[in-house]
């Protein structure tokens, strides 16, 4: 009755008969048959039931479903890796209260008003040392990502379930889709596709017309450091210093996301998922169809990546004739400079005056066609000088060697022409035949992909040290690196710059010391700690020499490197102790789901200049 809530005249809400109807069914029950006594109450009562005896039960929520099981047993979460085939990635959890995630979690403030505000994502914290979880929740991980219960359906899961079974009030909430596809949204999609994975199914009878996964959020000097910017949080607008024409940037390949803008507002779309397959491709269209009409903008430019083989790439060339108009200009835009104007953007720079702009990721199509990742570049909106960048390596076999670090590690200790000494757990872990193959690859340079990627370097650097030799999601060697930092550790390695037109950043030295290390057995705390004060060293070292150069002091961070937190603090913290500007991402992600946002802007500012 209040007109001042939220709530206010939205009757159907709680109205028994206007709300929402929720159902239990179990994997047995054939098509979406429902039972007479699994409605309601009872349906709740039946799904905690599966839950408290170490069932998995896909939920629906109103974003799609998740995939729920008790965070607390191991043979749950053992049985839901094996059926997912998620053998080592982190799982989010969905805690019944807040006093509840104090218990697995060390929360401050910021963290705490994140966790209980309205858009309730998943919030990455620190895991407390003695805590009630299964092992197997965030294997190799010292962070875990925490969010509340945020729908109607998620407080009656959880709120009574303490009561009435032994249960840690925790539950896995984990996105119920295939990997790297969209969430599934519909009841039969679900009762069809998550059928092996679930072994029975709480339902409603809303309908889902866009899917929205969880977003997942770090917290970083008390402001939001976005990881997956998504429910709760898109198609919120990101407010431009300027005005932009009508235009749509379709993003990426991994983490995708698209921006459409006009105007001074820029809206981002939730997550999609990674642009590999036909599933996140029909998402893709449909929220693209979808944000179009909403937001009544007919895009004049259309903006895409450069790279040739990406599928949004693709989808922009192939559509344009068919779903845009006629004088729709396409427009592709390199990579990593997307990632600077893309934190430009959302920090409101007008672009009058360049910045020093370090884009560190895993991968992007450069405009020599090799595949960047190291780069130091002079920037505004219109243009960039790629001034520095890490010094081209080979990645041998290209994706194979993405999945298995020690492939890269071996090609930096090959370049640095340091012996493959087999006490080295790269080197170690590497078959004979596999170690002469590669040293053939590498010395004729067949099948060899030239890289400057910083991604890779640290995967490689996490190789050498012992920590990861394989992966089975995306950058968990560096993930775990990073969750290993000895935060007592001030020392740092060191890496050389080759001079030249464009300074070329060489890690030979650095290499030959951390093979040095790991043979005295320096703990690889200290060794990670080490490694990440080089970088931030580098960082420093560079914008001096471009503020000296140049007379720029203002220094951009993007890129997948910077969700790195150890190393984003001890950046800014270098460079703000020398006096400089220092933007990083508070809005969109530093990974591949913010670039969108620096596409629609270089895209729209190139064309009218």
């Amino acid at each position: 009755d209040n007109p001042l809530s939220r709530r206010f005249h939205a009757q159907p809400n709680a109205c028994q008969e206007c709300g929402a109807r929720v159902w239990f069914q179990d994997k047995l029950a054939s098509g979406s048959e429902r039972v007479d006594n699994s409605f309601g109450e009872d349906a709740i009562l039946a799904a905690q039931k599966v839950l408290c005896s170490g069932g998995i039960v896909a939920v629906k929520g109103i974003g799609g479903f998740h995939l729920a099981c008790d965070a607390g047993c191991d043979a749950a979460l053992r049985t839901l890796r094996e059926r997912k085939g998620r053998v080592d990635k982190p799982f989010a959890v969905m805690c019944r209260d807040l006093a509840t995630a104090e218990n697995l979690v060390e929360i401050n403030e910021a963290e705490r008003k994140l966790l209980v505000g309205k858009e309730r994502p998943i919030v990455l914290l620190k895991k407390k040392a003695e805590n009630d979880l299964s092992e197997f929740v965030a294997p190799g991980n010292k962070f875990l990502g925490v969010m509340l219960p945020y729908s109607p359906l998620h407080h009656l899961l959880l709120n009574s379930i303490k009561e009435k079974f032994r249960f840690l009030g925790v539950l896995v909430m984990t996105s119920g889709n295939f990997s790297n596809e969209p969430i599934i949204k519909d009841n039969n999609e679900a009762l069809e596709k998550l059928l092996h994975l679930a072994d029975a199914f709480l339902l409603h009878d809303r309908d889902i017309f866009i899917q929205c996964d969880d977003s997942v959020i770090r917290v970083f000097e008390n402001y939001e450091l976005p990881i997956r910017r998504s429910r709760g949080y898109a198609p919120f607008p990101v407010q431009l210093p300027f005005k932009l024409p009508p235009v749509l940037a379709v993003g990426g390949e991994l983490k995708a996301t698209f921006c459409i803008a006009k105007d001074e507002f820029a809206f981002m779309s939730q997550h999609l998922g990674d642009m590999e397959n036909l599933e996140t491709l029909r998402a893709f269209e449909k929220s693209v169809g979808q944000m179009r009409k909403l937001f009544r903008i007919e895009p004049e430019i259309v903006a895409f990546d450069k790279h040739p083989n990406y599928l949004s790439a693709r989808w922009a060339k192939d559509n344009l004739t068919r779903a845009f108009q006629p004088e729709t200009r396409l427009v592709a835009v390199q990579h990593h400079h997307a990632h600077i104007a893309s934190v430009m953007a959302e920090n409101g720079l007008d672009g009058a005056e360049r910045v020093i702009g370090f884009a560190f990721d895993g991968t992007g199509y450069g405009d020599d066609s090799a595949i960047w990742g190291g780069e130091v570049l002079l920037a505004d909106y219109c243009g960039f000088q790629r001034a520095a960048h890490l010094r081209y390596f080979p990645l041998a076999g290209g994706d194979v060697s993405v999945k298995k670090p020690y492939r890269v590690a071996l090609a930096h200790l090959w370049q640095a022409g340091i012996d493959w000494n087999q006490s080295l757990p790269c080197v170690a872990i590497c078959s004979e035949t596999e170690r002469r193959i590669l040293l053939k690859q590498f010395e004729n340079n067949l099948n060899a992909v030239a890289t400057s990627s910083f991604g890779r370097l640290f995967d490689a650097v996490a190789s050498l040290a012992g920590v990861r030799q394989t992966i089975t999601y995306e950058a968990q060697g560096a993930i775990e690196f990073e969750a290993l930092v000895d935060e007592m550790v001030f020392t740092a390695y060191e890496f050389d710059l080759i001079e030249g037109e464009t300074t070329q950043i060489d890690c030979a030295n650095l290499i030959s010391e951390v093979a040095k290390d790991v043979l005295m057995k320096v703990s690889i705390g200290a060794i990670s700690a080490k490694f990440n004060n080089a970088v931030a060293d580098l960082i420093l070292r560079l914008a001096l020499k471009f503020r000296e150069r140049e007379n720029l002091n203002c220094v951009a961070l993007s890129g997948g490197c910077f969700q790195n937190v150890a190393l984003l603090k001890a950046s800014v913290w270098r460079l703000r102790k020398n006096n400089f500007e220092v933007f990083s991402h508070r809005q969109v992600p530093p990974n591949d789901g913010g670039i969108a946002l620096g596409q629609a802007v270089v895209a729209s500012l190139q064309t009218l200049k």
